[in-house]
């Protein structure tokens, strides 16, 4: 039983290598071998190999100073972090609000199976993602300071008790997320507010890493002697991983003790949580007249609620709206360094730098692309838009409309600052102005274009037509092709005319541009979308 549970498991977290949510129909065989080999190359071989790098470049100096130990302690810990963070929201969905429990509940299979089987699950994962730092980690000291018999069991034994510790942490941690879940009530935009904190810090701690290495090893006796005079135990958990049979127990026991005291406690919670439905707050009803809006205001509703309610959405097609503020912050912070060097290190005047700033803006507006996958969102209810009684132009406009006010805003916000901080001139501020907003016209129509062209409305995961949609590829991409061809036209240009003169000549062919697609939007755009 257990075995058969682990195995529907498996398939559940690895289904997309087997089943093609975009022709919602299952993968060929040649597909799902391809699929399963790039994922080994991609964890065995960047993953592992990068890891391998890391662990070659620290293990000489720790071992020369006889901080093995330390070495392991960090090579350890990071296995231990990249293990949790890639199976704690498999644990959150796979073991406490999984969609399956009610069906799985309702079978004759016991609850403690049920668990095992979810739990092995999550500890695959976990082993899957630590051991591609702890396996490299390992062999590279067994190859580098020592390879006695004590050092390859206390290797072998630690990689296994990292994957128990990633474990218990993932359960703990996926807990703490399931609970936080039950009682949200905007849960889309936390999501997303999450997942911007992370990237934000991911970012930060991958440039600081390389200096935080260097200060690590330049100061290794001096953090070795903290570590062992006032965390002890962090000592200990090093020493295993060198064989010493003491640490080596230690480590174990307290692990098997966790182990336990994790499966007690979810042994005891996990049927309250798999069938919780969440907090519903009581609402009182009011009479109250319905508000009548006019079509346009009404259709333009009805696609920010479909954008709000998909963090996938929200983070894969319009991350540019966050993004776009924070470069006019960066604009204001970096205004006078920016025009000081632009001048005497790389010899631009006023106009160039003021149309590589709208070059940068419009890059920048190139990452929102929420008009592209807006037709295949439609999916199998795009005829409920069809047979409304309105024209197929005003559902489209809706579509516009969204890009260009989601885009146009923030857009307006850092082309202010970036004026503030370059100090351009009224020309200049100009440019700066129309010409980001000019060109995020003509990528959301551009992006309509091209869904019309190539629609996917049998998706059965929404993120097929927001990720794995050619159309979308294409939009972003070209987008920013076309923002590098505006820089590089003021800079082949300069000899024949000012940048100035280059920047206006750009925005009047954005205009143009802009206006042929949206005249073809309005005429065969949507007879191609009313006969969808």
């Amino acid at each position: 039983m257990i075995k058969l549970l682990v195995k529907k498991q498996l398939t559940e977290i690895f289904r997309s290598y087997f089943y093609d949510a975009k022709k919602n129909k299952a993968r060929s065989r040649a597909s799902t071998i391809g699929f399963i080999v790039l994922f080994v190359l991609l964890m065995a071989g960047l993953l592992g190999g990068m890891f391998t790098w890391l662990s070659l470049s620290l293990c000489g100096d720790f071992a020369a100073m006889q901080l093995g130990w330390l070495y392991f302690d960090l090579l350890g810990g990071l296995g231990i972090l990249l293990g949790a963070f890639g199976s704690v929201f498999n644990t959150y969905a796979g073991l406490y609000l999984a969609k399956d429990n009610d069906l799985l509940l309702s079978l004759p299979i016991p609850v403690r199976a049920m668990m095992a089987s979810r739990l092995l699950g999550v500890y695959l994962m976990g082993l899957m993602y630590s051991v591609v730092v702890t396996l490299p980690a390992v062999i590279v000291y067994w190859a580098v300071a020592s390879h006695s018999l004590a050092a390859i069991l206390g290797g072998v034994i630690m990689i296994l008790t990292v994957s128990v510790i990633v474990l218990i942490l993932s359960c703990v941690l996926g807990w703490a997320v399931a609970k936080i879940s039950l009682k949200l009530k905007h849960k889309s935009f936390v999501t997303v507010l999450a997942s911007l904190v992370f990237i934000a810090a991911y970012y930060f701690f991958y440039f600081k890493a390389s200096q935080m290495l260097q200060t690590l090893v330049a100061n290794a006796m001096v953090y070795g002697e903290a570590i062992r005079g006032k965390a002890y135990a962090i000592y200990l958990f090093g020493r295993a991983w060198e064989g010493d049979p003491i640490a080596v127990l230690a480590a174990v026991a307290v692990t098997a003790i966790l182990l336990a005291l994790t499966w007690y406690v979810l042994s005891r919670s996990f049927l309250h949580i798999a069938t919780a439905s969440g907090s519903v707050g009581k609402v009182k009803y009011r009479e109250k007249a319905a508000k009548m809006r006019a079509i346009p205001q009404a259709m333009f509703r009805k696609e920010l609620s479909r954008f709000t309610a998909s963090p996938n959405y929200m983070l894969n097609c319009g991350l540019g709206i966050f993004l776009i503020p924070v470069g006019g912050v960066l604009f204001l912070i970096k205004g006078a360094w920016l025009r000081d060097f632009a001048a005497t290190e790389l010899g631009w005047n006023a106009e160039f730098l003021t149309l590589i700033a709208a070059g940068a803006l419009c890059v920048m507006a190139s990452m929102v692309d929420v008009a592209a996958p807006s037709v295949s969102l439609e999916g199998r209810s795009l005829w409920l838009v069809q047979s409304l009684p309105i024209l197929p132009w005003e559902a489209l406009l809706a579509k516009l409309r969204l890009q260009i006010c989601l885009t146009g805003v923030p857009l307006a916000f850092t082309g202010v600052c970036a004026i503030l901080a370059l100090r351009p001139g009224i020309p200049g501020a100009a440019i700066l102005l129309l010409l980001p907003q000019a060109f995020s016209v003509l990528m959301a129509a551009f992006g309509l274009l091209m869904d019309l062209k190539r629609p996917n409305l049998h998706w059965t995961n929404e993120i097929a037509p927001i990720k794995q949609n050619l159309s979308v590829m294409v939009v972003l991409f070209g987008g920013w092709a076309l923002s590098v061809a505006l820089m590089v036209a003021g800079w082949l240009l300069q000899d024949l005319v000012s940048p100035g003169i280059t920047a206006w000549l750009c925005l009047a062919v954005l205009a143009a541009a802009s206006a042929a697609l949206l005249r073809w939007l309005k005429t065969k755009g949507t007879r191609i979308f009313a006969a969808l």
